[in-house]
């Protein structure tokens, strides 16, 4: 990760008076967003700020708090003396980033019943993650349909239609990619199992298993994987 990724500042804005954050990596956005902050993104600027409408003592709270959620994992933070804190919070693995493992779940799936039965979690009557995200939706509309303000009813039913229509678009056809995928019951060409195990007729101590390099996504600028050892060579 680049240096500059681990930095930020977080300080309260001379002109306007807001705490504000700038800096940080995907991680560091997310950290912020679980203590409160409200990400900003303009045209040629990004950063966080604190909730509009919140007293003196609670601004410095939150910060403080980021202050020290950021640190626990080894951001180095330039903060006023009122957010500074020697203390360090834990930052435990959140709920997304579980869910996100199943990307590599699929990712490295050896056969058609792999995949399945990881969109299956996405996809599941009862307690999939796709079903639960409907439950969601329709709690925060029904959250929004007894606020009075003017634009809430609106809010409320958007939210049914993201629920109940856009929703439901992914889930039939992610459903459909499962079913077929269980059907299938195919290895997947590019990974099979490597046990470590070599050929009968190797009797060299040094041998190193045939098995293809796995296939992995890289970045562009990824040096390429290295070719495969044959059986009976030495590295």
């Amino acid at each position: 990760m680049p240096l500059a990724e681990r930095h930020l500042a977080l300080r309260r804005d001379p002109h306007s008076g807001e705490v504000l954050a700038r800096g940080g990596d995907a991680v560091a956005r997310s950290i912020l967003e679980r203590t409160g902050f409200v990400p900003v993104v303009r045209y040629h600027d990004r950063y966080h700020r604190l909730p509009k409408n919140l007293g003196r003592a609670e601004e410095e709270h939150l910060a403080t708090r980021a202050v020290a959620r950021l640190q626990a994992v080894g951001y180095h933070v330039e903060a006023d003396t009122a957010f500074a804190t020697e203390h360090r919070e834990p930052y435990y693995l959140p709920l997304g980033a579980q869910v996100a493992h199943l990307a590599t779940r699929i990712r490295e799936a050896e056969s058609t019943e792999d995949a399945a039965a990881a969109l299956t979690e996405l996809t599941a009557d009862h307690d999939g993650i796709l079903p639960a995200l409907a439950e969601v939706l329709a709690a925060a509309a029904d959250f929004y349909e007894h606020l009075g303000g003017p634009a809430d009813r609106y809010t409320a039913k958007r939210l049914r239609y993201l629920s109940g229509e856009r929703l439901a678009v992914i889930d039939a056809d992610l459903r459909t990619t499962r079913n077929e995928l269980a059907d299938r019951h195919t290895p997947h060409p590019q990974r099979r199992p490597c046990t470590g195990e070599v050929g009968p007729g190797e009797t060299e101590a040094s041998t190193v298993c045939p098995c293809p390099v796995p296939v992995t996504t890289t970045r562009p600028s990824a040096p390429a994987a290295l070719p495969p050892v044959p059986a009976g060579r030495h590295r």
